[in-house]
């Protein structure tokens, strides 16, 4: 099927078909074609195995009560049932483990895709889905596939052979007995089938119930500050208790139908109904006592795939309803394209908006907004809150696409370049830095992974970070927290300086970066940023004045409009709005 929008891909990536959930994972399972048929081989050769124990168990019974039966002959019969076990011990073994490891492949490989799905999503997508349930989806659901191959798909196919080879072993023996054995497959199916109509909506229900569980439960963890803040431990743990409640009770109703299940009653009456036929038969003189011996033994196998299909089928509901909720997350539509083959050339800085407009979910925020700026250029972009500074700023890396009018670098559309050559040479600084919770040296190359301790050191010398690194034991090395909770808001903030720094942008959008930064720091931070800044086109989102002074260029922005643009002088004199700003910020 034809691959939809999206920011990234890889170049080895397979193709999967999406159309569906069933098509999805088949798609998946034919990645490895020889796998699955030596698990079915084997499973045939493992159930006629199993079902020829029982044939060979019926002749022992015909020779003990003929007459001067030779002990040569119980032997050489005992000797075959050994050989047929230890056939059927090694084809169980192979089976199981081919099976395993096409389940481990899938759940690798779907893992594998659902990542790249995640970080190929837009940020208008990101932007609107709870982590947890995220998370939910990425392991668990990713799980739950594995679990539907193994043991769920193989107790099927085994389940499968289980009933073929008793059927084929007593038409051979005789094709009478087939009349109870018919009537029982004619019944099981339709039983499983009633099973499996009522049990997948709970368990797509059930699945759905986890995620969201589980999203109230990492939103309640990851702002836990807020939470004992605001002293809601309780009114949390209502509602976590509420969603888990729910989600017992899904599980409580897959118990109700599971102890409905019907097949294993239809198999106790028609076991009765096969021995009394077989009786029937013995006693008319059609069937030795052998005969008997061996159908009662060829039917009683049926009893396993009977009652495995209870688990077996209710696994692999769960991992289609997994699948299901996986696709839902993969097939959402992306609206930015990486257009892999489009510009890739080194950005000069020119930045131009023409007449441009953007909204989010149809409610405007930025509107006919014109202006350029020039290689080595700083533009500060006032405002108040709301005004829609830090948008504009997200459509020179298109964050977002415009929905009228367009962003140009170096002359040209932002749409045409290729997403990575221009994402790459435009960095941003934000008010809210995430760090990875890996080390410091890390977080800073994370831009550029193969930067030496040197260059990291420079990077970090120029943000003013180098001597609170050292300061700790481990020093470059020391492991930053979950979003760098460990690091005070302003050494989060010059750790982020210092990544951008070390990648060297032809743009570098700072968006109140030195906010959580004392005076005497910022100074020292400012006094390099002029220096790169003349090397590189600079946009600048501040209430500091002594930052906007410097600015060649400054954007005044209200409700979503520029009103008015030009130098620091020239705004105070002409400008009701900068002055307003200008008075608040003073």
């Amino acid at each position: 099927m034809p691959m939809s929008k999206r920011e990234f891909h890889l170049e080895d990536e397979h193709v999967y078909d999406r159309s569906g959930a069933v098509r999805w994972i088949w798609s998946h399972l034919w990645q490895y074609p020889w796998l699955p048929v030596l698990v079915v081989l084997a499973s045939v050769v493992n159930n006629f195995a199993a079902s020829g124990v029982q044939v060979l168990i019926g002749r022992t019974f015909d020779l003990i009560t003929s007459d001067n039966w030779a002990v040569a002959a119980l032997v050489g019969l005992s000797l075959a049932v050994f050989g047929v076990i230890a056939v059927q011990s090694i084809m169980g073994l192979a089976r199981n483990w081919t099976n395993e490891f096409v389940a481990q492949r899938v759940e690798r490989d779907t893992r594998e895709e659902f990542y790249i799905s995640l970080l190929g999503k837009d940020q208008t997508f990101h932007g609107r889905q709870r982590i947890g349930d995220v998370m939910a989806r990425a392991t668990n659901d990713v799980r739950t596939l594995n679990l539907m191959f193994s043991p769920g798909l193989m107790l099927i196919v085994d389940s499968l052979m289980g009933i073929v080879a008793p059927i084929v072993l007593i038409i051979l023996l005789d094709a009478r007995l087939l009349l109870v054995p018919a009537l029982f497959l004619a019944l099981f199916v339709i039983t499983v089938w009633d099973y499996s109509r009522q049990l997948n909506p709970v368990s797509l229900a059930q699945r759905e119930q986890f995620g969201l569980m589980n999203a109230g439960l990492a939103e309640a963890i990851g702002g836990i500050e807020v939470v004992k803040g605001n002293a809601q431990e309780r009114q949390e743990l209502e509602e976590f208790a509420e969603n888990a409640s729910r989600f017992k009770d899904y599980f409580v109703k897959q118990g109700i139908i599971q102890a409905r299940y019907l097949p294993l009653l239809v198999f106790s009456v028609c076991l009765g109904l096969a021995f009394f036929h077989a009786l029937w038969l013995w006693q008319a003189g059609t069937l030795s006592l052998g005969q008997v011996v061996t159908y009662m033994g060829l039917f009683g196998m049926l009893r396993f795939p009977t009652f495995i299909s209870l688990f077996s089928f209710n696994l692999v509901q769960l991992g289609i309803a997994s699948a299901e909720r996986l696709l839902e997350m993969m097939n959402d539509e992306t609206e930015l394209d990486e257009n892999e083959k489009g510009i890739s050339q080194p950005i000069h800085g020119r930045v131009t908006f023409e007449n441009v407009s953007f909204g989010y979910d149809g409610t405007p925020v930025i509107k006919n907004i014109s202006f350029t700026a020039e290689p080595g250029q700083t533009v500060a972009i006032v405002g108040q809150t709301g005004s829609g500074k830090s948008t504009l700023t997200r459509l020179i890396n298109r964050i977002f696409d415009t929905n009228d009018g367009r962003v140009l670098v170096d002359g040209m559309d932002v749409c045409d370049w290729s997403l990575e050559s221009l994402r790459s040479q435009i960095s941003t600084i934000e008010q809210d830095v995430f760090l990875f919770s890996r080390s410091i040296a890390e977080n800073i190359a994370f831009g550029c992974p193969d930067a030496t301790s040197a260059e990291i050191e420079t990077a970090a010398r120029q943000a003013q970070a180098h001597d609170f690194i050292l300061s700790f034991d481990q020093g470059y090395e020391t492991e930053v927290g979950e979003r760098g909770a460990t690091l005070s808001g302003g050494q989060r903030q010059r750790v982020a300086i210092a990544r951008a720094f070390l990648t060297n942008p032809r743009i570098l959008i700072l968006d109140d970066s030195t906010s959580a930064i004392d005076s005497a720091t910022e100074d020292q931070i400012q006094k390099a940023m002029r220096h790169i800044s003349r090397q590189r086109t600079t946009f600048l989102i501040t209430h500091r004045l002594s930052q906007i002074r410097w600015a060649d260029q400054i954007l005044v922005l209200s409700h979503g409009e520029l009103v008015d643009q030009g130098t620091h002088d020239e705004l105070l004199a002409r400008s009701p709005a900068y002055q307003r700003i200008f008075a608040r910020y003073d």
